[in-house]
């Protein structure tokens, strides 16, 4: 399945009894508060959807864990999975993410997500709370799409990946402060800086022909590509514009700078 689906598409596929629609989000509270797209289901990337016993932020969850709670969603393992968010695009990459790296391959965002729907006048429908027949979801762990601190590390001298770092500029370069407290600002050495705004207009992704060039010093290497930002979200976003345009082996340091900046800090770097 293409990564990326319009709006369009989604109108004409929104009756098909294999699609699920999801809600990406991290307050399942507001969720229930509010309007959406019709027969939408909220995946809940605080609670549900991510590790509870990990320290660092947005964690993978166990992969028998995602299953359970995909399930429970009445995902099946043949579901055609699509992903919006409120805000155009920001947490809907994630959550695809999460599919991939799970097995799933019949999974995409929806461009421009709820903003987009509205500014074409569609329709919304009230959310209820109601039961969900559970699905048949099952999880193939895709391990080579992750890659831990220590394989971060490892690549630091070995330079066998090319590490892409999403956050802004300022963050990247230290000139900024990052939003977690007593976290310093700075990067990983032998990164590179993409921000996920480089990619990204009015809340939907560019063109093709705008996002290809921002990945063709890095396809000049002919490396496989990490990518990393704060905590694990953003990161996404430019993980799936890459997808858009090359087929260069790809995968997301999960712990990203959070998980570096807190180690190096505590000497175990």
């Amino acid at each position: 399945m293409h990564p990326l689906v319009s709006v369009n598409w989604l109108i004409k596929n929104l009756d098909n009894p294999k699609l699920v629609l999801l809600e990406a989000g991290i307050d399942v509270g507001s969720y229930y508060q509010k309007k959406g797209i019709k027969g939408r289901r909220y995946f809940d990337l605080k609670g549900r959807f991510q590790d509870p016993i990990s320290l660092l932020p947005n964690t993978i969850p166990n992969p028998n864990d995602f299953e359970e709670n995909a399930r429970l969603l009445g995902i099946n393992k043949d579901s055609i999975i699509v992903v919006y968010d409120t805000q155009g695009i920001y947490f809907s990459p994630r959550v695809w993410y999460l599919f991939r790296i799970m097995g799933h391959k019949e999974v995409a965002v929806l461009d421009g997500g709820l903003p987009e729907w509205l500014r074409q006048n569609l329709p919304l429908e009230e959310i209820t709370k109601k039961s969900q027949s559970k699905g048949s979801f099952t999880a193939n762990f895709q391990k080579d799409l992750l890659r831990s601190y220590a394989a971060i590390a490892e690549n630091v001298t070995s330079k066998k990946e090319l590490l892409i770092d999403a956050r802004s500029e300022g963050r990247f370069k230290g000139t900024e402060e990052e939003p977690r407290k007593g976290l310093r600002s700075g990067n990983i050495p032998n990164s590179f800086n993409l921000p996920y705004t480089k990619v990204l207009q009015d809340g939907k992704y560019k063109s093709i022909k705008e996002i290809k060039p921002l990945f063709t010093k890095f396809e000049s290497k002919g490396k496989p590509l990490v990518f990393t930002c704060g905590s694990g979200i953003t990161a996404c976003i430019i993980m799936l514009a890459a997808e858009l345009v090359n087929n260069t082996p790809k995968s997301v340091f999960d712990g990203s700078w959070t998980e570096w900046a807190s180690k190096k800090a505590n000497g175990n770097l």
